[in-house]
């Protein structure tokens, strides 16, 4: 009797075990699609879209959830507790704004203009230009869909017509989902985009949308060819309706 209680003990351990492992495991990443196993046109781009927009909206849900708390924070900042303070600093720290200090409020504005959503329209329109809707070798081989750099050697793919002289690769990414997050943290995080930041924080101030169309206007820097960039992304928007996506104003987070 005495054994069968031990086993019976046993095996509730083991099942509480395996119940709090399953709990803590992520749930996997669907598999990405063969984009090109994909008719070009209507069905390619359906197939496209399927894919990241729940990606984008995961992303930007806890972007959404990061910006109530840090707002909520802000509006009682000589009042936070030591632990709320360190969860500022680690905001801070992951939107790469140095020696931030709570008592300076021009650093809360700075770090508030930072953490912010970037639209689904322009996430959506900037990953099938830049990796031709999943198709491209850097899409393919490094999960890279928006042509993002690295400089250390074997940090992605060696571009095979890389100017001589050039030292750069193409970053290459565990999955879809980290080559997004990343580029959201640099349109987030880099000063050649202070200008998408500023357009962003205005829209907000109005209680405007945050148009992916309109937010296009501050990525002049992010492509040699400039404003036609610009303009190609707002026309891939408007041609394939993806305004559609981005959140009315009464819906975001100012």
């Amino acid at each position: 009797m005495k054994h069968r209680n031990f086993v019976l003990i046993g095996m509730a351990i083991v099942a509480v075990a395996i119940t709090i492992l399953i709990s803590r495991q992520q749930p996997k990443a669907p598999l990405v699609p063969d984009f090109q196993s994909f008719a070009a046109g209507a069905e390619r781009k359906q197939a496209f879209f399927d894919y990241f927009t729940p990606v984008v909206n995961t992303i930007n849900n806890q972007i959404r959830a990061d910006r109530t708390a840090l707002l909520a924070w802000h509006a009682r900042k000589n009042a936070l507790s030591s632990r709320e303070t360190k969860r500022v600093q680690a905001l801070a720290n992951q939107y790469e704004l140095a020696d931030f200090d709570v008592s300076q409020e021009a650093n809360w504005m700075a770090l508030i203009q930072r953490v912010d959503i970037i639209p689904p329209s322009l996430v959506l329109a900037q990953a099938a230009n830049e990796s031709a809707w999943g198709t491209s070798r850097f899409a393919r081989e490094g999960n890279n869909y928006f042509g993002q750099w690295c400089f250390s050697k074997g940090c992605g793919l060696v571009p095979k017509q890389r100017t001589e002289g050039k030292t750069h690769e193409v970053a290459a990414f565990e999955g879809p989902q980290a080559s997004v997050e990343s580029y959201i943290n640099n349109l987030n995080t880099h000063a050649a985009y202070q200008g998408l930041r500023e357009i962003r924080a205005r829209l907000r101030e109005q209680n405007k949308t945050l148009s992916g169309a309109v937010l296009a206007n501050g990525l002049g820097r992010y492509s040699e060819r400039g404003q036609a960039y610009v303009e190609e992304l707002q026309a891939m928007i408007r041609h394939n309706q993806l305004d559609r996506l981005d959140p009315p104003a009464s819906s975001s987070t100012n």
